[in-house]
């Protein structure tokens, strides 16, 4: 399985072809003009297929023992490299890296530290270049806008970065300052990324529409690009979320957004890794029944989600509330896209029924008509991700995601047939990023629950099935709660 994983790892890298054929003009920008991002991926995967054929070179009549050592040390190198180079590029390539950062279990240790730092740590751009985007948009410097200004951004991330502040009515607040430039690399990527899909699906996932899936992500992500959108969106949640029991949204501050600049009050807590490390198990437990229950609330009830849940876009607080920060990449049901979704969920998780499932499948876009396959198969190929919810009792592990994706990635395994045919309708594209997100996270926290019943509050009209569920039904009831 850690070869699975370091090979899916080293995947990002076979970017680099697609890029390349989808470089057909260069334009310079402060970010990085297409050309140069089409080579620096280039480079990229030519260092890191080097490095794999030399440790396959090495491992040949090696012991196994000795195999699995230069495996280890082939991921941590290319983790590094990856991070460094996916880091410096930002855009849609560095959020690829986010995704495989955590959600990768399989690798070493090293490696994973070293992925970790596109959750929070990405290189920031000039302080020059942030205070220019600020001028551009306010007609006046930073100083001037706001009473105090930091230089240094307190985090960076794939398409802004956020800089500490002061209003001139003494707010502390949190400025995000999109990179110049990040437009033409995100158009860029997104070519990429179509062209990728397309030779993936010609290959191996010959029932995968790839313009279909790229159409949506390139809407999701140009809406991203706009942070008057976000500005929307963090308000909606604002407003959903009003006096929730442990869910924190940052208040908007809208007089100082514009379409690059986005500002929100300045929210104290702990970064997921230090959470994970210092707070206690059962503190640690409640925040991730606050990160499941705020995305199913989301999904099921409001009808608006987040599709970027990552540990960078959280900040933790000792009671096991969570403050949830993003709200650029925001997905909402269109009318019928989830009715159409919807019963091929509950045939997986209510009725657990696999001729039900395919049938769905059929209707919402999963499977052709004609794809004779087994439905049993079909079942156990599309449940595995769905195995907390299918059981009284689950306790999310990293072992299980890496064994679930091991399988999930296999197009070789018992479940070939179904891989090759089966699609991916463009309304769960985000869903779907959801749906491992979270449960990547819970995997690291290692949270235990009756994930099933909680999951019934959200889709059948379930009896709450915990403490914070109960305190939620009374919370959306507005009676006080206990």
């Amino acid at each position: 399985m850690q070869k699975r994983a370091v090979a899916s790892i080293a995947s990002i890298a076979a970017l680099a072809a697609g890029l390349a054929a989808a470089a057909q003009r260069a334009k310079s920008s402060p970010l990085t003009s297409r050309f140069t991002r089409s080579a620096k991926v280039w480079k990229l995967s030519a260092r890191n297929t080097t490095r794999f054929a030399v440790s396959r070179v090495r491992g040949i009549g090696s012991a196994e023992e000795r195999r699995a050592q230069l495996d280890e040390q082939f991921a941590i190198r290319t983790a590094e490299d990856v991070a460094k180079e996916l880091g410096e590029m930002k855009g849609v390539l560095m959020k690829a890296g986010q995704l495989i950062s955590f959600m990768f279990e399989a690798l070493p240790e090293e490696a994973q530290d070293a992925l970790a730092t596109l959750q929070a740590d990405a290189a920031p751009m000039a302080p020059t270049l942030a205070a220019n985007v600020v001028k551009e948009e306010f007609g006046k410097t930073p100083e001037k806008v706001f009473l105090d200004w930091s230089d240094m951004p307190s985090a960076a991330a794939s398409i802004g970065q956020v800089h500490k502040a002061i209003t001139h009515d003494g707010r502390d607040v949190a400025v995000k300052v999109q990179y110049p430039g990040v437009h033409e690399a995100i158009e860029s990527d997104l070519d990429a990324a179509e062209v990728m899909y397309a030779m993936f699906s010609s290959m191996m996932l010959k029932g995968l529409d790839a313009k279909a899936l790229v159409d949506e992500l390139r809407a999701r992500m140009r809406e991203e690009l706009d942070y008057s959108i976000e500005a929307g969106n963090l308000a909606e949640f604002e407003s959903r979320f009003q006096g929730h029991p442990w869910v924190r949204i940052p208040k908007l501050v809208p007089e100082l957004c514009t379409p690059r600049v986005l500002t929100t009050e300045w929210v104290d807590g702990m970064t997921f890794d230090h959470f994970r490390k210092n707070e206690s198990y059962e503190t640690q437990q409640r925040a991730a029944e606050v990160m499941w229950r705020f995305a199913q609330g989301s999904i099921h009830r409001f009808g608006i989600f987040n599709g970027d849940p990552h540990p960078g876009n959280y900040k933790f607080h000792h009671d096991g509330s969570v403050t949830f920060l993003d709200y650029g990449l925001v997905k909402r049901w269109s009318p019928g896209e989830w009715e159409s979704l919807k019963p091929t969920m509950n045939a997986i998780i209510v009725d657990r029924d696999p001729d039900q499932l395919v049938g769905a499948m059929i209707r919402s876009g999963f499977l052709p008509a004609d794809h004779g396959l087994d439905p049993a198969v079909v079942y156990d190929y599309v449940s595995r991700p769905y195995v907390p919810y299918l059981t009284d009792e689950f306790t999310f592990t990293r072992e299980w995601m890496r064994d679930t994706l091991g399988v999930i990635l296999d197009v070789q395994g018992a479940h070939a047939e179904v891989i090759e045919k089966i699609n991916m309708p463009a309304s769960y594209v985000i869903l779907d990023r959801v749906v491992w997100g979270v449960s990547a996270i819970l995997g690291k926290l290692e949270a235990r629950g009756p994930w099933r019943a909680m999951l019934l509050e959200y889709i059948a009209d379930g009896v709450p099935a915990t403490d914070l569920g109960a305190a939620e039904a009374a919370w959306a009831a507005g009676r006080p709660v206990p």
